[in-house]
């Protein structure tokens, strides 16, 4: 099932908000039209039918430039976005009641005027906040302190893509030029750079989720050969790869619980793969139609359970795209304790037919002196019956 929403001005990225009792938002990007300049809006959205409300709860209009990154604190409760000319804003969302919805904007000193990013992450924990320039300046920030970890001007010739770790020791980036570095954000230095062959560059990244898998996911492009590698985080060597998509990517998303990892394709086409297995569990063909897709990410409701795999997906053509995947569903814990106690009550009633029809069991006369149930030593007083010869002995 997809969803498209058509609005005025060209999308240019869009991520969840995270709000109690699944009533989840979407924030969305837009890039001027006409006369009107560059908005945030922030639509809500209906679980039951899978789509985003026809108009906008609160529109954000932004003076600097068009908006062309934005991220969202797990909390739900402050945005980040990065504009064309003036750099980064904070502004804090305030959802007090059904129509009461509000954005206070506020600056953020150490990323004012630094130039448009291409790449905004908030830490799982949200303790951490980085930023990747155009310009390949990297800036890691604890949160809500802003006190810096990382500041290197240098970090990439210019950021194609980033991510935290579960456990926000790490950061994997990626470079238009296919090179991969990862960054120990507890000692703020580079730890590594990622191996590659001269013809293969590296793209997209991201770090498992599961909290049993430590690997990080990357794109690697080679030619016109699209793979997906995997990197153990122990050792940071190649472990494997698997031809998923079949194609060049554009964007790749790792569901909240890690079970799922997505990939777009820079032709629009959208598939989603079992972690566990890697195995595709589905595919979405044409989906943004002959444009790249931009934006992918998971709705944050799947941490419920049994409920619907969801991702909104973004592309400057087509808008921004809500999709039901098309997964095994996974049981509700009342579909559970249903199954545990039909279990139950059918070894009653089948332990309860056991002892009313126990004679017919033993199969033993009942004479006039007979006790009806025979003694154990009548059964088992002969341990080389004809019975047990004739099937020979238990080979365990």
């Amino acid at each position: 099932m997809e969803n498209r929403a058509d609005h005025m001005g060209k999308v240019t990225c869009a991520s969840w908000i995270r709000r109690p009792e699944n009533e989840h938002l979407v924030v969305m990007g837009k890039s001027k039209h006409g006369d009107s300049p560059s908005v945030l809006e922030i639509f809500s959205y209906d679980s039951k039918i899978i789509s985003l409300s026809p108009s906008p709860k609160v529109v954000y209009e932004c003076e600097d430039g068009n908006i062309v990154g934005v991220a969202v604190h797990p909390s739900g409760d402050e945005i980040v976005c990065s504009t064309t000319t003036g750099g980064c804003k904070l502004l804090e969302f305030q959802h007090k009641e059904e129509e009461d919805v509000k954005i206070l904007a506020k600056d953020l000193p150490p990323l004012e005027g630094v130039g448009p990013q291409k790449c905004l992450a908030f830490s799982v924990d949200g303790a951490k906040f980085a930023t990747g320039g155009e310009d390949g300046h990297l800036r890691v920030f604890e949160w809500p302190s802003l006190r810096i970890l990382i500041d290197e001007p240098k970090a990439h010739k210019s950021f194609r893509d980033m991510d935290f770790s579960l456990d926000s020791e790490f950061l994997a980036s990626t470079s238009t030029d296919g090179s991969a570095r990862i960054w120990n954000l507890e000692d703020g230095v580079p730890l590594t750079t990622l191996t590659r062959n001269t013809d293969e560059n590296i793209e997209c990244c991201r770090f498992s989720k599961d909290g049993t898998k430590p690997f990080l996911f990357c794109t690697v492009q080679k030619g016109n050969k699209g793979v997906t590698v995997v990197w153990s985080i122990s050792t940071w060597e190649r472990i494997g790869y698997k031809r998923l998509l079949g194609k060049s990517a554009s964007v790749m998303s790792m569901s909240l619980d890690g079970k799922y990892l997505a990939l777009g394709s820079k032709d629009g086409d959208m598939i989603v793969v079992e972690v566990n297995n890697m195995v595709i569990s589905h595919v979405s063909k044409r989906l943004h139609l002959g444009t790249s897709i931009a934006s992918l990410e998971f709705c944050p409701s799947e941490r419920g359970k049994g409920a619907d795999r969801v991702v909104v997906s973004t592309s400057t053509e087509w808008g921004t795209v809500v999709t039901k995947l098309n997964v095994t569903p996974e049981w509700k814990e009342w579909q559970i304790y249903l199954v545990l106690l039909g279990l139950f009550m059918a070894s009653a009633v089948l332990f309860l037919i056991f002892f009313k029809n126990s004679d017919n069991f033993w199969n033993f006369p009942v004479g006039p002196n007979q006790p009806a149930k025979p003694r154990s030593g009548g059964i088992y007083h002969d341990s080389q019956s004809d019975e047990w010869g004739a099937f020979g002995p238990l080979d365990m």
